[in-house]
């Protein structure tokens, strides 16, 4: 099944998870996986990280395993940049032979060091090779503020517009922590004339070195309201932690409101996140 046809139901609640670090067996994340399991989301999205094909082959696997023994539907990552042609073709017959359908198409991020293997520049070449290529539930990416390496907001949204036009037809936002950049976002989109289901990226910082790193890798912007409960809690974990949590509830309460198609939920593999968030706010989606 393909997840499309949940938007017209309901509000959708998803989570990311990411497959184990090499060293780590992949049973770790089979566990975790079935400690998230009463929380019944519409779908779990496997990130693809650095690692080649041994990282393909970990979140092949974790995609089929939340698909056949949990019963959920499974949305496999698959960044552009470093894959072949030849590459995408294989994964996607294993896709297929797997009964999964819905693909994340992203560009992925630059790794210093590596040359892109130059078959896919953008998320669009890589959304329309797929869309020649079988019926598969094509999703990308969004970003409420702009993507880091745009001029501006304008050719962002010009960018959406071509991956929408390549076949993505659900979006999902790069995390942030202000939600007026998540309705500009929507204003912006429906001016484009751009009419897909947009889930919103909510990731709970829980911890003082978090809050550094993602400020740092995606840009997002860090509000006063956010920046003064951080700075109140610091030195105590436990408090920062609780703190992050009740602010990303209090982020979905407002989403929810404004009638958002859907929350995706960047759980860092962390099942107590993903019960405390989900339980506070199942009954409002």
């Amino acid at each position: 099944m393909a997840i499309e046809s949940l938007f017209a139901e309901k509000t959708v609640f998803s989570f990311e998870i990411f497959p184990p670090k090499r060293e780590a067996p992949i049973s770790t994340v089979y566990q975790m996986l079935r400690e998230m399991k009463g929380i019944s989301p519409d779908f779990i999205s496997v990130t693809y990280g650095a690692g080649g094909s041994v990282q393909s082959r970990a979140t092949l696997e974790i995609c089929e395993f939340i698909r056949a023994d949990l019963g959920i539907e499974s949305v496999a990552h698959m960044p552009a940049l470093y894959l072949t042609k030849s590459g995408v073709e294989r994964l996607l017959e294993i896709l297929k032979d797997k009964g999964i359908r819905n693909i994340l198409a992203l560009r992925g991020d630059r790794a210093e060091g590596e040359e892109p293997a130059g078959d896919f520049t953008h998320a669009s070449d890589l959304a329309a090779f797929i869309r020649r290529r079988g019926d598969f539930h094509i999703i990308g990416a969004a970003y409420p503020e702009g993507h880091q390496e745009s001029e501006n907001i304008v050719e962002d949204t010009l960018n959406l517009r071509k991956k929408v036009d390549a076949g993505v037809s659900h979006l999902i936002t790069q995390l942030f922590f202000d939600n007026d950049y998540f309705y500009r976002l929507r204003e912006r989109l429906d001016l484009a004339g751009i009419h897909v289901p947009v889930e919103a990226g909510i990731m709970p910082v829980t911890n003082e070195k978090q809050i550094k790193r993602m400020a740092t890798l995606c840009g997002a912007t860090l509000p006063k309201k956010f920046l003064d409960m951080m700075d109140r809690y610091a030195g105590n974990p436990l408090a920062i932690r609780d703190a992050g949590l009740a602010y990303a509830i209090d982020q979905i309460v407002d989403l929810a409101a404004h009638d958002v198609d859907g929350i995706h939920l960047y759980t860092m593999n962390n099942p107590y996140i993903a019960k405390t968030i989900y339980n506070a706010v199942v009954n409002l989606l």
